[in-house]
């Protein structure tokens, strides 16, 4: 069995989740995977907008929900690959998609309604799940697999005021 780290944030409002997105938009290296779980509504597409301006994504490449086209690639300073399952309904899918190609590509994938991806979750990934606790908080729970996300995500945390 693995050991794993889980860290836990409360969030008061927008503002903070887009601190939180932006830190982990710095820290994600190529090849990253980052997978979010949420209920709708509970902030999945507005952190991955976080994250894409900690990956350097310019603002006129405006980063929206890909549930009906499934992915949207934005260029920045390594390529952010975003991708929704909620449409699909296990692995079958996501390989008849050829997304497979993206979440372990040369890039950075963030994934909403990951838990569609059963056996294909890559060893070394980031899962945040998101918590609505109110009309604008949210607890964030950090879960990585790896020694690469463990190490980052615990000191982008402690070097920071999110500690």
């Amino acid at each position: 069995m693995q050991d794993k780290r889980i860290l836990s944030r409360h969030v008061d409002n927008p503002a903070e989740t887009s601190v939180i997105g932006h830190l982990l938009g710095n820290i994600c290296i190529r090849g990253d995977v980052i997978l979010l779980q949420g209920d709708l509504g509970a902030g999945k597409t507005t952190l991955t907008q976080s994250i894409a301006k900690g990956l350097g994504v310019s603002a006129d490449q405006y980063v929206t929900s890909p549930s009906f086209a499934l992915m949207h690639e934005y260029r920045g300073r390594e390529p952010l690959y975003h991708m929704d399952f909620y449409r699909l309904t296990g692995e079958d899918d996501i390989e008849g998609a050829g997304l497979l190609e993206y979440i372990y590509g040369p890039g950075v994938a963030v994934i909403e309604w990951s838990d569609r991806m059963g056996g294909l979750c890559p060893e070394q990934r980031l899962e945040i799940e998101i918590k609505t606790t109110g009309e604008t908080t949210r607890l964030y729970t950090f879960t990585p697999y790896g020694t690469s996300w463990k190490s980052r995500i615990e000191k982008a945390f402690v070097d920071t005021s999110l500690s």
